[in-house]
């Protein structure tokens, strides 16, 4: 049920400003690194940012997978949980767009399944990344935040050198989901469109 006190809550709605501009940031950060040939540089941008915002930001988690993950769990209340799915949405089409005008046209904007397996294969490897992801997330919550970031960091960017070959290397639908919007390629977007399964300890947990 819709709360009223809720929407009224300063609380409430910097902690979706929050998931915004958190989204915002890391999706800019890793479409601005996509720009260089390889992989490499997306996951080492993805992984510093996000340690970055999970020490600066109060552990935003700037990843729809994560919150669908922390509803499914009712770690998280339907109103807060709704409101940061959209703002984490509007900051990953907005840092999209940008990227888009800013950087060259031949750079890759969208993750794409690679020739280096199927669609299949791209799934499973985006699974485990994103589970992976999830597992560090929730394990970290609880931890000071520089020990917490550290660790955050590191699962983006080992997922996204893991998974980059196959699937790209998302773990985060809202950074698949902003490029897509913004050039119109949905090419096996399904594969980044699922959250894992990872019983949470607690709703402060970070991105990816």
């Amino acid at each position: 049920a819709l709360c009223p006190q809720e929407l009224r809550s300063g609380c409430f709605w910097r902690g979706v400003l929050a998931e915004a501009l958190a989204t915002l940031i890391f999706v800019g950060v890793v479409l601005g690194a996509s720009a260089a040939p390889g992989a490499l540089a997306p996951a080492l941008a993805g992984g510093l940012v996000a340690g970055a915002l999970a020490c600066t930001l109060g552990a935003p988690q700037a990843n729809p997978a994560l919150t669908l993950a922390l509803l499914c769990t009712r770690k998280l209340g339907a109103v807060r949980g709704a409101a940061g799915l959209l703002a984490q949405c509007a900051g990953a089409v907005l840092a999209s767009a940008a990227a888009c005008l800013v950087l060259p046209e031949d750079a890759g904007l969208v993750t794409r399944v690679s020739v280096a397996g199927t669609a299949g294969q791209a799934l499973a490897w985006e699974t485990f990344a994103t589970f992976q992801l999830a597992l560090a997330a929730f394990a970290t919550a609880d931890r000071a935040a520089p020990q917490g970031g550290l660790a955050l960091g590191s699962a983006v960017a080992a997922g996204a050198l893991a998974a980059g070959p196959f699937s790209g290397g998302s773990m985060n639908p809202a950074r698949s989901l902003g490029p897509a919007i913004i050039t119109g390629i949905w090419d096996d977007h399904w594969v980044s469109q699922r959250h894992p399964r990872v019983p949470p300890r607690d709703p402060n947990v970070g991105m990816g």
